[in-house]
């Protein structure tokens, strides 16, 4: 594939290190990689954005990219409209994509929030901008209670509007797992609809660039270029 849009059932759930790991195991086999952002919000001019994290952790060869960046911690359409700035339509992500997507092997689009979140007034979502692209969708999912109800929406919302989703992605296991979150390593491709791809650590985008580098290709499963094992970790989890 290139291009990759990571999405997720909410928000603060690790999308940007999930895109961040991704992009490193993407560097390491060689690939020219990009990330676009297609709407920062609540990050001030100068201050390092979400992409600007990605290329931090993946390395200086990642191209990173935004298209808009709005001061409040907000959706972006309410982002947007509450700033008197012009909202990001599908179509400019879908170009901006394609347009990186000329010069790199990878293209990663990341989304802000959820799935369906609004981007502008209208009440467009990544959504469209994935269904222009004909890109798929890699949904980042919590790990504990109330993940498998999130993941069956966002996956039948995607499956509603013909999009395929790549797989689903933990974006902050934690250091001791409760039932909960041992047993949703089972139960979330069920409720997903889609394989689970891997699994990063809580924490792990405070690692040093060079650690966490070297750790990604552990987190994601060889769809994603990595060399995670579903079985063998889940036998891990309920040692």
């Amino acid at each position: 594939m290139s291009v990759l849009v990571v999405s997720g059932t909410g928000t603060e759930i690790g999308k940007t290190v999930v895109t961040a790991a991704v992009a490193a195991v993407a560097r390491a086999a060689g690939r020219s990689v990009a990330v676009l952002k297609p709407a920062q919000t609540g990050v001030a001019p100068g201050e390092p954005g979400d992409a600007d994290e990605v290329v931090r952790l993946a390395g200086d060869g990642v191209t990173g990219r935004e298209l808009a960046r709005f001061p409040e911690p907000l959706a972006p359409e309410t982002a947007a409209r509450r700033a008197g700035m012009a909202a990001v339509r599908p179509a400019a992500v879908a170009a901006a994509a394609e347009e990186l997507a000329a010069g790199h092997d990878l293209v990663l689009v990341e989304g802000a929030g959820g799935l369906l979140v609004r981007y502008d007034g209208e009440g467009a979502t990544l959504a469209d901008a994935a269904r222009l692209l004909g890109a798929p969708v890699l949904v980042v999912a919590a790990a504990g209670l109330g993940t498998l109800n999130l993941a069956a929406l966002t996956g039948e919302a995607l499956r509603a509007r013909g999009i395929t989703q790549a797989g689903v992605v933990v974006g902050s296991w934690p250091q001791v797992p409760g039932l909960a979150e041992r047993c949703n390593l089972a139960d979330l491709p069920a409720s997903a609809g889609a394989p689970l791809l891997g699994v990063v650590p809580q924490g792990a985008g405070a690692l040093a660039p060079a650690a966490f580098r070297a750790a990604a290709p552990t987190w994601l499963a060889p769809a994603l270029g990595g060399d995670w094992d579903a079985a063998a970790f889940a036998r891990a989890a309920h040692a």
